[in-house]
């Protein structure tokens, strides 16, 4: 009997709240607070345990809480050997993508931490210097939320779709305006819209700004020649190569987060028969069972969680 095939998923940005950090403190991998502090000039263990939850809606707080969070629990499911199964292929929702790039040995938490401070701070001021929102359309089909917001920019109109997060479930970003007209007429499409408390109109065009900063602390950050395979947000494709990942990332920045079809690849071409979701709030796991049902999907979001039970192939 062989165990099965284990994806690893990390969340972000959005899942943050005050002492998100508790259930990790009395852990080994608390350790990595002072290494984030250290690599990025913020205090990561006052940001994970007092810091009240309105506070770290600030972008670039948000960004680099739940990234240590995320991991945390990586280390610590990686450290007592709790996953259940061999670990094939990792992904991460936007910020996760950089947890999953050092879960997959891209990237040493360090450095990855050093990224995720310069992409929140460079995302952060794009967002001061133009006002943007997001709001998610529910119960509408994809193809006709892409429709009405192409109807709206050719009407004038700042709005364009960021997150294709499930069947039912897409986010769009842009002006304020533009985001509220989408959700007057989404009643149209079947749909309706909830809107999001988010600091910018993120994987949009209001993002260029934030792209010539990050660009360059790729550029000059190394990333391991080869990896596991990691499925990027921009194109839902898997690379094992570090070298492609400097405009992956900056093509992230303005360009839709394609997680359906990022954790279609993951179940279907790469073969996880179950996927781990690694930091705060479950908000993954919901989208992977409407994603694909057929498909194991446990949530690690305290050490309680672990170990998780090993799933084998008869």
């Amino acid at each position: 009997m062989n165990r099965v095939p284990v994806g690893l998923v990390f969340p972000g940005q959005g899942t943050q709240k005050q002492g998100m950090g508790e259930p990790w403190q009395a852990t080994p991998s608390w350790r990595l607070t002072d290494e984030i502090s250290a690599v990025t000039g913020e205090d990561v263990a006052e940001l994970l345990l007092r810091t009240p939850t309105e506070h770290l809606r600030r972008t670039d707080l948000a960004q680099l809480a739940v990234f240590t969070v995320a991991l945390m629990a990586w280390s610590e499911a990686v450290r007592t050997d709790a996953l259940g199964g061999p670990v094939v292929a990792c992904a991460g929702h936007s910020l996760g993508e950089y947890a999953a790039l050092t879960a997959a040995g891209a990237l040493s938490p360090q450095r990855a931490a050093e990224l995720v401070a310069v992409r929140g701070r460079a995302m952060r001021e794009a967002a001061l210097a133009r006002e943007g929102t997001m709001g998610v359309l529910v119960a509408a089909p994809l193809e006709q939320v892409e429709a009405l917001v192409a109807d709206l920019r050719d009407e004038g109109a700042e709005v364009w779709v960021a997150n294709v997060n499930a069947p039912g479930q897409t986010v769009v970003s842009g002006s304020r305006e533009g985001v509220a007209e989408a959700g007057e007429r989404a009643v149209s499409i079947g749909g309706r819209m909830l809107r999001l408390e988010v600091g910018g109109a993120f994987h949009s065009p209001y993002m260029a700004p934030a792209a010539g900063s990050l660009r360059q602390a790729l550029h000059r950050t190394a990333f391991t020649a080869g990896h596991l395979p990691v499925v990027a947000n921009a194109d839902a494709a898997p690379y094992t190569e570090g070298g492609v990942w400097p405009e992956l990332g900056v093509r992230q920045l303005t360009s839709p987060v394609l997680w359906a079809d990022s954790v279609r690849t993951l179940t279907g071409r790469l073969g996880c028969r179950r996927l781990v979701e690694l930091g705060p709030g479950r908000t993954l796991a919901g989208l992977i069972r409407r994603i694909d049902p057929g498909v194991e999907v446990v949530s690690v979001d305290c050490p309680a969680a672990l170990p998780l039970q090993p799933v084998v192939e008869r």
